[in-house]
């Protein structure tokens, strides 16, 4: 006889007393064995819904997240996955976000730990978008299944490389329906950056000149496209053909109209061409109104191996091509300036200003603006006035291999992780 056939035949158990306790229960109970009746109701009790989806939000979920390993003074960063298990609660201010694409960016860990953000594995990843899954009490601007897009703070536990995160419902803001994950993740550093240097540290109008040094870098690009929306006359350096070729190629927005964004590029990649004589030829003399550079020579005698460092401006340089009333944006945090220096500045009435975009998360006095700036700058993404720099969306399992590059300064792209 075959085994299926040597099986007990299932016994049919109906009992009224079931359906009296648990009207949910089918009246009919099919099982291949016999079983007491106070078993029975031990299997026919059902836990209302809710009280399942809250169950199973309290079982062990393990994700991985990536984290940088700070080692000994001198030698190179080790970034490693760590597994992690179950989120903290969700606190009254809290949006619990599904990541759904995170942008990777250089970490200075010289700058947190003078803000004494000292830990032995820190996250990695900052600039995210995703859908909300669950929202605190507290939390007025958001609620489930809505797509954000946003900044982690500084002093962040999240590591925005993980499948879930919790974020304060202030540094978020809604992301477009017409701009797609990566896109919006992989602009909202530069658009920051961009618009701290334009619009709050040297405000940008009509007529004004702006030379981007290194424009056809991430943030350069968006930083061009900002400050021609604004009406300004742009000027930028390449340090390749490539960057020259890009730079001469960005177009305006706008369909049938092949206006250049940047009225004049000018390749230093030969070492050949004085910047500063560049600018006051294209000014007519009077210099250019906004400086946004990408690092500067603070001494003539300067021992640079990279190539790159060769090729960037001399601050004396600088100076020399700022118009009168010029606003300087450095990017150079040891800037040292001599008294001839200050003097020349001085008898401009030019201004030198620093750039650091993690101002706006250092104090909450300035929390208004800076969502207003999140929210303008998916406004020009989803219009297409920003055109980001990006590279292909990389997978997660290849993000530490892409975070080693970005913290080596050797991207030229921004680099985003896509889940």
């Amino acid at each position: 006889m075959p085994s299926w056939e040597r099986r007990p035949k299932p016994k049919v158990v109906i009992f009224s007393e079931v359906i009296s306790k648990v009207p949910c229960i089918p009246a009919l109970v099919v099982l291949p064995f016999a079983l007491p009746l106070s078993e029975l109701l031990k299997l026919c009790t059902f836990q209302p819904w809710w009280q399942t989806t809250q169950a199973l939000d309290s079982q062990s979920i393990t994700m991985k997240a990536l984290y940088c390993q700070q080692n000994s003074s001198g030698e190179e960063m080790t970034f490693v996955f760590q597994e992690r298990e179950n989120l903290p609660p969700t606190r009254d201010n809290d949006v619990k976000v599904q990541v759904r694409a995170c942008a990777l960016s250089w970490i200075d860990t010289k700058l947190l730990s003078e803000i004494k953000v000292e830990k032995e594995l820190l996250p990695v990843g900052r600039e995210i978008s995703g859908v909300v899954l669950e929202v605190g009490r507290k939390v007025t601007f958001f609620q489930p299944d809505d797509e954000v897009v946003g900044i982690l703070p500084l002093d962040s536990e999240e590591s925005g490389l993980c499948e879930v995160v919790l974020v304060h419902e202030h540094y978020l803001v809604r992301k477009p329906e017409k701009v797609c994950w990566v896109e919006a993740a992989g602009t909202v550093r530069d658009g920051v950056r961009a618009y701290t240097a334009l619009h709050y540290l040297s405000h940008v109008s009509p007529g004004k000149t702006v030379l981007v040094m290194d424009g056809a870098s991430p943030f350069g690009t968006i930083a061009i496209q900002l400050a021609q929306h604004r009406g300004a006359k742009v000027i930028s350096t390449a340090y390749s053909l490539e960057d020259k070729q890009y730079l001469e190629r960005l177009r305006l927005p706008v369909e049938g109209v092949r206006q250049p964004v940047v009225a004049r590029v000018i390749d230093v990649s030969n070492g050949k061409i004085d910047v500063a004589e560049s600018c006051l030829e294209e000014t007519g003399g009077l210099g250019v109104d906004i400086v946004i550079d990408a690092g500067v020579k603070l001494y003539s005698a300067e021992d640079e191996s990279a190539s790159k460092s060769q090729l960037l401006p001399h601050k004396h340089d600088i100076i020399t091509l700022l118009g009168v009333g010029g606003h300087w944006i450095t990017t150079e945090k040891n800037l040292q300036l001599d008294p001839p220096d200050s003097h020349s500045l001085f008898l401009k009435g030019a201004t030198v200003s620093f750039l650091n975009d993690e101002i706006w998360n250092l104090s909450n006095v300035q929390q208004g603006k800076y969502l207003s700036i999140l929210e303008d700058i998916m406004e020009k993404l989803s219009s297409n006035i920003f055109r980001p720099q990006l590279d292909e969306p990389i997978p997660l399992y290849e993000a530490k291999v892409s975070m080693e590059i970005v913290q080596k300064n050797q991207a030229r792209k921004r680099q985003v992780i896509q889940f």
